[in-house]
C-alpha cells in the first residue's frame, strides 16, 4: 500500500553539481541533504525544502533534460519567487490554465522543467 511520496529524482549531466547547488541552494533556498557515501560516489546531489525531497542523479550516457515530466512544487509568495528567479537570469513562463491556482514553469540550469504553484485562496489537499 502506498503511503506517501518519498522523493522525486531528475537526471542531470556529469559535472553539473556546482551549477545545480547554486540554483537549488542559492536561488530556491533549499537545503542540501548529504548522500550516503556509496551513493555520493555516483555524483549528483540531494535537496530538500520542508517535506519536499529532490534527488538529482547523474545520467552518465545520453543525458536529456526532462522538458515535459516535472515536479510540481507548491509555494507561498509565488510572485516573489518568480521575481527572484528572473533576477537570477532564469526566465519563468506563467500558465493560467489550472483553475484555483497561480503557477509558472522554469528550467533548472541543465534544462529540467520545474512547476511552481500556489493555490488561490485556502490551500487544498
Amino acid at each position: 500500500m502506498i503511503t506517501g511520496l518519498d522523493h522525486v529524482q531528475l537526471a542531470v549531466p556529469p559535472g553539473s553539481e556546482d551549477a545545480l547547488r547554486a540554483f537549488y541552494l542559492g536561488v530556491l533556498g533549499m537545503t542540501e541533504v548529504p548522500k550516503p557515501p556509496a551513493l555520493a560516489a555516483r555524483g549528483g546531489c540531494w535537496f530538500r525544502a520542508g517535506t519536499v525531497h529532490l534527488h538529482l542523479g547523474v545520467e552518465t550516457t545520453g543525458f536529456r533534460p526532462a522538458r515535459k515530466a516535472h515536479p510540481g512544487l507548491r509555494v507561498t509568495g509565488i510572485d516573489t519567487l518568480a521575481a527572484r528567479l528572473t533576477a537570477h537570469g532564469t526566465p519563468v513562463t506563467w500558465d493560467h490554465d489550472l483553475p484555483g491556482h497561480r503557477r509558472f514553469y522554469c528550467a533548472d540550469p541543465v534544462g529540467n522543467r520545474l512547476e511552481f504553484l500556489e493555490p488561490d485562496g485556502p490551500a487544498r489537499p
